[in-house]
């Protein structure tokens, strides 16, 4: 059964707290690849049914939407920030981080075609190996920047910088702060 999903009901912070909307985003992204594993296992049983068409559309509303918004964040809005500061660390993490942001990219744009087949009920197939290259890059990258990159905005960011963070994160969004 694909239901019950991780991190659904995870209380979001406000813009006011942009670095929080981060670290919320990066469990919602690893919701996602639970619920991604548990579709493999659903498909390979049960085929396309209504659940796995479900949770295939889930999956492509997440990451076609939040999923896009959050890298948006970081590279409009947080990483020159970073870079503004001059601090000798952020270079070569950003740098390192937009790098894995493309390979993300790439994976899902493997991915992406096969769960869009699986949600119009066209296939019911889902490559594991496809779904485990993007969920351990993913998962690698939420480790990445909950370890290095959110502390490191902590330290560097004062108020009016989170702020402007925040309102622009919230415009990206449509919503009003």
């Amino acid at each position: 059964m694909v239901t019950g999903l991780p991190g659904a009901n995870i209380p979001a912070p406000t813009f006011d707290d942009p670095l929080g909307m981060l670290a919320a985003c990066h469990e919602r992204i690893a919701a996602q690849c639970v619920l991604l594993e548990k579709l493999v296992r659903h498909v390979g049983m049960h085929g396309a049914d209504a659940q796995a068409v479900q949770a295939a559309r889930t999956v492509l509303r997440y990451f076609d939407t939040a999923g896009q918004h959050h890298h948006q964040d970081e590279e409009q809005d947080l990483f020159p920030q970073l870079l503004a500061s001059a601090d000798p660390a952020a270079a070569p993490l950003i740098s390192r981080i937009l790098a894995e942001h493309r390979a993300l990219e790439e994976n899902w744009q493997t991915l992406r075609p096969r769960l869009l087949a699986l949600a119009e009920s066209a296939s019911a197939q889902l490559d594991a190996q496809v779904v485990a290259r993007f969920n351990a890059g993913y998962l690698a990258h939420i480790a990445l920047e909950n370890a290095e990159l959110l502390p490191l905005a902590e330290g560097l960011l004062d108020a009016a910088q989170r702020a402007t963070l925040g309102r622009r994160m919230a415009a990206r969004r449509g919503a009003r702060v």
